[in-house]
């Protein structure tokens, strides 16, 4: 028994020494994470560029949550309560998680808690990247520098871009995924032998089904990640089939990518299918959107444009260091011979991973380092007939966000340029590096921290939202020719008026502001608010009871849009009158009048819900046999 006693000592001491090695580099990770967002946790939200939005759609998914409608489509509060079809547009992963934390938090945290988890997923997804080629050491300082890249902190802090942010977590993944051909125990010859083939199709498939998963989170988190994502997947898995001598990552790119956007099928149907219906050009129509306008340092002579170049030449100077950064830690990493394999036996470890091809693993870089090239490539006009061929190309508005796909490369080249073997030239690296991650977030919290306007601040917002006054709409959600501008503050739910066209609320004091309606204005005979209905009281469904004293229009408060089911008295109710502040103006008889709205679901809706359930059905089909066999590893 006193042998015995010693010995399980010895063994807990060795287990909990592999655990706390296991578990070292994630809890580094979420600390510098932490860090990262530490201004926020001083001064509060940043207010950034897409703040309010994001805030306005947590409120709204909540809201739609709580009436008991899980995926909503229409955004009630935008354009001063007349709504919008936001959540037909714009992918649900960011806001539904928005909405989640309000549920357990302070909406005064929700934005900060929400940067910490996207930006410790960067930290995360990178090290889970480097690990493929690299020991944990740095790769652990790889995802930490990826998360204090520039950009990711700009995104966070002057662009409050949430959606955008999470394409550090989905790109990483993308790359490791395609990448493990270059890093597995053997590739297949021209005559593999069967078990090793058997076990590389496995792996192959497993791959496959997880890159489905990745695809399909890229484009549910934000439509640019999403096209940033399939390019860069074609792109990487061609190099790679090239290195590898082998179709297959080509092949399981396709399937992953068909998987993945079948998985997605349900948002990208509809999303793709009623742009028609709304005037999704302004997405791309305006000048500071535009492609052309945003090249590296470009400055521009128009007036409009003035602000728009503060910010790009801010971020200009983000893309020439990290791009710098990642070249410049390539070619150090090279001459140090601290890349995997750029000599027999070489690399940060001294000696090949455990069962790694060495030539195999030395290519593993080669198309991480492609990467800043292509990026600066994307940069300069040069690149102009590519943005104009590839389909969906523009639809990122700027060059510029392709820095996103650059944070774990530049993160992975820094930490292989840096790390050092000895245990006190490590330590001195280590210092600092955390001396230059905390300057980088004091910089962010100088730089890029945008303070709150008087009417942008959690509180202010979240008391306007209750009071039920409604918040700007986006331009590019409205209905075809209508103008968001035109829309009055302050309208009754519906209004009675003769001439369909009738022009509501007077001009506001500021000529940026939308017209303001008040009852003395006369210009509503009378007016009507929503009627209770039992059973169906949601963001989805209106009704309003009413007794008209003649035949006219009922200007309802509620944004046209070809989903919406009218019917006046049980009849359907045809094409309206096209009003210039897209409003829906309801032909109705005099006497009794029962008008209902529900929102209907369209054809396309259907068909992205059944292209999504037999992708499940596939993916499921196909993972629990494979998942039997073999265990994936990351």
């Amino acid at each position: 028994m006193s042998l015995r006693n010693p010995l399980h000592r010895t063994a807990g001491r060795l287990l909990k020494a592999k655990l706390a090695r296991r578990w070292a580099g994630p809890a580094v990770i979420l600390l510098a994470a932490a860090v990262a967002i530490a201004p926020q946790l001083i001064r509060g939200n940043s207010c950034g560029h897409d703040f309010d939005f994001h805030m306005v759609s947590w409120f709204d998914a909540l809201q739609n949550w709580k009436q008991g409608v899980f995926y909503p489509h229409w955004t009630p509060s935008a354009n001063y309560g007349a709504g919008e079809p936001r959540f037909v547009f714009y992918p649900p992963l960011t806001w539904m998680l928005g909405a989640t934390l309000g549920l357990v938090m302070s909406w005064t945290w929700v934005g900060v808690a929400l940067t910490f988890l996207l930006l410790a997923g960067t930290g995360l997804a990178t090290r889970a990247l480097a690990r493929q080629a690299l020991p944990d050491g740095p790769a652990t300082l790889a995802g930490c520098a990826a998360l204090f890249s520039g950009y990711a902190l700009f995104t966070a802090y002057e662009r409050s871009a949430f959606a955008e942010l999470a394409g550090g977590f989905w790109i990483p993944l993308l790359a490791l995924l395609v990448l493990r051909d270059l890093t597995a125990p053997s590739l297949p010859s021209r005559q593999p032998d069967p078990p090793r083939q058997r076990a590389f199709s496995r792996s192959s498939l497993g791959s496959m089904l997880l890159l489905a998963l990745v695809i399909a989170g890229a484009w549910l988190s934000n439509a640019p990640v999403g096209v940033m994502a399939s390019y860069l997947l074609a792109a990487v898995a061609l190099t790679v089939a090239l290195l590898a001598k082998s179709w297959i990552p080509l092949l399981r790119a396709v399937g992953g990518a068909t998987l993945g956007m079948g998985l997605a099928a349900f948002y990208l149907v509809p999303a793709a299918w009623e742009q028609r219906w709304v005037d999704i050009r302004q997405a791309t129509g305006d000048p500071g959107e535009k492609i052309e306008n945003s090249w590296l340092f470009a400055r521009h002579a128009a007036p409009q444009l003035a602000l728009h170049d503060v910010e790009l030449q801010r971020v200009s100077w983000i893309a020439v260091v990290m791009i710098a950064t990642a070249l410049g830690g390539l070619l150090v990493s090279w001459l140090r011979h601290t890349l995997p394999g750029t000599l027999p036996g070489s690399g940060l470890s001294g000696r090949n991973l455990s069962g790694r091809n060495p030539s195999s693993r030395g290519r593993w870089w080669f198309p991480i380092a492609l990467m800043p090239v292509v990026v600066l490539l994307l940069l300069l006009p040069v690149s102009l007939p590519l943005w104009n061929a590839l389909p969906k190309l523009r639809f990122l508005q700027f060059p510029w966000r392709w820095l996103v796909a650059l944070e774990a490369p530049a993160g992975i080249f820094f930490a292989s340029a840096v790390w050092m073997a000895g245990r006190w030239p490590r330590r001195i690296v280590m210092t600092a590096c955390t001396t230059l991650f905390l300057a980088s977030s004091a910089a962010a919290g100088v730089l890029f921290f945008q303070p709150c306007d008087d009417e942008d601040a959690v509180a202010p917002m979240l008391s306007a939202y209750r009071a039920g006054n409604g918040f700007a709409g986006t331009d590019e959600y409205a209905p075809p020719g209508a103008d968001n501008t035109e829309i009055a503050t302050g309208l009754p739910m519906a209004c009675l008026v003769e001439d369909p066209m009738a022009t509501l609320g007077e001009p506001a004091d500021r000529p940026d502001a939308n017209p303001n309606w008040l009852a003395g204005q006369h210009r509503c005979e009378a007016t009507f608010a929503a009627s209770p209905d039992a059973g169906k009281a949601t963001t989805e469904h209106l009704r309003i009871v009413a007794v008209v004293s003649h035949p006219g229009y009922l200007i309802v408060r509620l944004r046209s849009y070809p989903a919406w089911k009218i019917a006046v008295n049980g009849k359907a109710v045809g094409p309206l009158p096209v009003r210039d502040d897209g409003l829906m103006a309801v032909p109705v008889p005099q006497g009794p009048v029962d008008l209902t709205v529900d929102w209907t679901t369209t054809a396309d809706v259907k068909t992205g819900r059944w292209l999504s359930g037999i992708s499940l059905a596939l993916v499921t089909a196909l993972w629990l046999p494979w998942q039997k066999r073999v265990r994936p590893r990351l």
